[in-house]
């Protein structure tokens, strides 16, 4: 029931937009190729699987009502999840060949899918024809192939990862330890030169009052003295 509910979020999770993506160095040709044959091996096993499964004839099967309703509610699971979610992640993924996130966003929908998937197998072969039973098991063991395909990529990608973590932090270091062995730059201050004068207005005659009245008038004559 726990892998039924994580199966329908994945479901839910693939049919939202996916995220903008960052676009970043080139990948190289060897990891594409890898994903590409993965991403094929794993398309080929939903194709065969969607088309085994309306094959079933659950109606038919020796089991009581509830068991009929489980698998068929297992089966219409695996088919949503086939149909919406795992074609978007499968888009996201080719978007970014060499994401972390969206890897392990596909190889967690493939664990969730694997287990109900495994689910409705096992039911098969207890209580469907055998043809049923050779088909879907045919289609899980692909399943399962694509899978560990899957982990082994995250894991090589991992620890391509932490390599480059490794390499820039010795790179950062090795830049700090550069900067702090430099000594110091001394900045000289030159104060003897001279404070700039002030250069004084101007003025002019016109419209100054505190400039003197020129006399303009004749001297007056001399008062003779008596005799």
């Amino acid at each position: 029931m726990a892998a039924l509910c994580l199966l329908s979020l994945a479901v839910a999770m693939g049919a939202a937009a996916a995220p903008p993506q960052v676009t970043g160095p080139p990948v190289p040709y060897a990891s594409v190729n890898q994903l590409n044959s993965l991403l094929s091996q794993l398309e080929q096993a939903s194709q065969a699987t969607q088309s085994d499964l309306p094959k079933l004839r659950i109606e038919k099967w020796k089991v009581d009502g509830a068991g009929k309703r489980q698998a068929q509610a297992n089966v219409e699971s695996v088919q949503r999840n086939l149909q919406t979610a795992l074609p978007e992640i499968i888009t996201e993924l080719r978007n970014s060949p060499e994401n972390l996130e969206a890897t392990f966003k596909l190889y967690r929908n493939l664990d969730a899918l694997y287990d109900v998937f495994g689910s409705v197998v096992e039911s098969a072969g207890a209580f469907g024809s055998k043809d049923e039973f050779q088909a879907l098991e045919n289609d899980l063991n692909s399943m399962e192939r694509a899978r560990r395909g899957f982990a082994d990529r995250m894991d090589g990608l991992a620890t391509s990862k932490e390599g480059e973590l490794a390499r820039l932090r010795t790179a950062l270091q090795n830049a700090q330890a550069a900067a702090a062995s430099q000594p110091p730059k001394k900045v000289v201050v030159d104060d003897t030169e001279p404070p700039k004068k002030t250069p004084k207005k101007k003025t002019t005659g016109k419209g100054n009052s505190s400039a003197p009245t020129p006399n303009t008038q004749a001297p007056s004559s001399p008062v003779p003295k008596p005799q």
